[in-house]
Parts: C-alpha cells; structure tokens; sequence
C-alpha cells in the first residue's frame, strides 16, 4: 500500500491525515487536508514522485536561506579578496534581507523575477541587518553586475539545496529579465602626447612613473604596485608579473594576478632609467611603487586625487587609472602589434578576448581588407572586360 488516509477531529471540524513512507523507507505523515479527495491526490503525487526518483522530503525544503546561506559563502572563501568580497557584499546586502527567513522549498519563480524587477530597479530590499529595508536612491540603481552578482549568490544557495534533495528545482535559474552587462562601454584612450602631459603634471616622480608605466605596458593597478625590485629587468626591459596587491577595505592584501595567471610584460627603453631609479638602494623584495613612507600606493579616489588634479593642469579630459590600460592597448595596435601579441601583454585568457575587448580599435582594418582583395582581384584579370563579358554595366 502506497499509504494510509485517516479522519480526525479537530476545533475547526474533521480534517484527514496522510501516512506514508519515505524512499529512506522511515514513515511520515502530513496533517489538515479538508476533504479526503484532496489527502488522495497528495498521497497520489508522492506516490508518483518516488517512482520518478523526484521526492522530496518536506522537512529538508523548511530549511531556510538564512541557514543555508553561510554555509555557501564559506565554501568560496577560497576565492581570492578580490573575488569573495563582492559576494559576501552582495549576500549581505541584498540576498540576506528579502531571503533569510525563507524556506528554500517555498521559493517561488515569480517571487524571484519580482525580486529582480526590484533590483534592478533600485527598490529591492537592502540592508545589514536581517528584516530591516530600506530603498535605493533612484541614482544610485544597481547596475547589471551587481544584480547579476546578488541573483548569482541567491542561485548558487539554492543549487546547494537542489544537490542536497531540498528541492527539485532551483527558482532562480534560467529567468529571462536578468539585466545584460553592456559590451559597448566608452572607453578613454590617451594620445602620447596626452600621456606625456598627463605625466609632466604630476609632481611626485613615483607617481608620474606610475603613470607612464601603466600606458606603456597595459599593467592593472594592483599588478603595477605588487611590483618588487626582483620584478624589474632593465637590461631585457621587462616586468614580470607574479603577485597583485589588492586593496579592499582600506587594507591591501596581496595574492595572484588575475586568472591565476603570471607574465612577462615589454617595456620601452624610455622607461629604464625612471624605473632603475626607482629600484636605487632597495632590496630584491622591496616594492617598487610606494611612498615617502615606504607604503603602497593607493587607487586615486574618483572624486579628488593627484591623479585628477595632474588631469586638470594637463587639460586632459576626465578618465581612470585603468584607462590608461586600454590606452596601452590602443597604442599597440595603432602600432601593428597583432592580438597575440596584445593579449600576452594585458594578460588576456585567448586573443579572441583582446578582438572582443578592443573591437573598436580595428574598423580601418577592415576597409584595409576590401583595399587588399580588390589589388588582388585587379591583378589577376581586366574587372572592366570581365563585367562587359556578364552583362554588367559599370559606367
């Protein structure tokens, strides 16, 4: 027998109880069903999930977010600073508030969808405490990182539960008004002569090298002050690239480059004698780029910064230190340098990625293409007797 319906009586009248076993073969029962038609169509629905392989145990879906919510985060604490701080942010901030009290088996796909309508549109709730909300200034919306990042967190909780038998399906998975990140950002690339200006404004000469060294070699700024003096070979002029120094928090914390991955970067001989100087009387270990004090440079604030002041007596319109990465880039392109050779300097995974990123560095190249195959096209036969031959009129 699949299970058992019994009646009982209760202060409201007579409601039916469903006993039945589990795969685990242990017994449970589920109470307060109205009518005995509807205890018969629960004990059909689990009779037919258990031969499906598709049960799942009522008990293990009342976990709540809350709970379980931890015990993922902990699991990606492996991840890099860099990395794991933005979703313990995003976990803390937007995920925690609206989730943390529910089950994960009472999730539903439209509360997730109505959750990221409210994300995206700056009014979901956000705060560090459980239970307490408040909303976004409208100019301060989420933008499609951060959502993706929040509904990422949220999906990555439920895809634990899933494996676990919590639930069959995971809700926040496959929604189709997630934001897209956008691929045609402006970007800022410097001239030489802006790079050199930008450079002569800037008083302290360990920051105006800095400067010049992250437009001529295409360096993150984490990666250019995690430089140490062993780093730099001026006589092969090269920089190798083994440990970033990552601020977070207001504390720099140092770790592997990007993607894991170290690399030899070019730098041109102008250089040399500024980043020799820099290295004078420092031990193999020490950093390269730092202050009277021997600390590491931080990223200029947005808002005031030598960086911006240098920007505004070299008139230079407005732009990041990490511009001066796309304007590396830009300057070896328009130099011939072909992708491969880009990509091993900016530490790309594969060159497709370079022609992704920088797409908008190659338009001539391709009204160079058509200027090549009609030279080609020319050369191997008369164009004007070959038309007349088709029946092409060409005046």
């Amino acid at each position: 027998m699949a299970g058992t319906i019994k009646a009982y009586e209760t202060g409201a009248g007579k409601r039916y109880m469903v006993r039945y076993r589990k795969p685990d073969k242990s017994s449970t029962d589920k109470r307060g069903f109205r009518t005995k038609k509807e205890a018969e169509l629960f004990l059909a629905s689990v009779t037919v999930s258990k031969a499906k392989g598709e049960y799942v145990d009522p008990a293990a879906g009342r976990a709540t977010i809350g709970i379980l919510g931890p015990l993922w985060l902990e699991k990606k604490s492996t991840l890099k600073p860099s990395a794991y701080r933005p979703l313990e942010i995003a976990w803390r901030v937007y995920v925690l508030p609206k989730w943390g009290r529910h089950s994960v088996a009472s999730i539903e796909v439209a509360e997730v969808e109505a959750w990221i309508s409210q994300l995206i549109k700056g009014t979901a709730p956000r705060d560090r405490q459980l239970g307490r909300t408040k909303k976004v200034p409208a100019q301060k919306q989420l933008s499609a990182t951060s959502v993706l990042r929040a509904v990422g967190v949220l999906a990555g909780i439920l895809d634990d539960a899933q494996r676990a038998g919590r639930i069959l399906k995971n809700p926040a998975r496959g929604n189709e008004n997630l934001p897209r990140k956008s691929s045609n950002k402006t970007r800022r690339y410097l001239s030489d002569d802006e790079v050199m200006r930008l450079a002569s404004a800037i008083a302290d000469p360990v920051r105006s090298v800095l400067v010049l060294t992250l437009a001529y070699t295409g360096l993150r700024w984490s990666e250019a002050i995690g430089l140490r003096v062993r780093d730099v070979n001026p006589l092969r002029r090269r920089l190798h690239v083994r440990r970033v120094q990552v601020e977070l928090d207001g504390m720099f914390h140092e770790g592997e480059p990007k993607n894991w991955e170290r690399r030899t970067v070019p730098f041109p001989e102008f250089l040399r004698p500024a980043l020799e100087q820099l290295c004078e009387g420092l031990g193999p270990n020490d950093h390269v780029f730092v202050d009277d004090l021997g600390n590491h440079l931080r990223q200029p604030n947005i808002a005031k910064s030598w960086f911006l002041a240098g920007q505004a007596r070299a008139g230079i319109e407005r732009l990041t230190p990490h511009d001066l990465r796309h304007t590396a880039a830009s300057l070896a392109i328009s130099e011939g340098a072909n992708p491969k050779a880009v990509q091993a300097m900016l530490g790309h995974k594969s060159a497709a990625m370079t022609l992704d990123v920088y797409a908008d560095l190659f338009p001539d190249d391709l009204d160079d293409v058509a200027v090549r195959l009609d030279a080609r096209a020319t050369a191997a036969t008369d164009v004007g007797e070959m038309w007349v031959n088709v029946g092409i009129r060409t005046a």
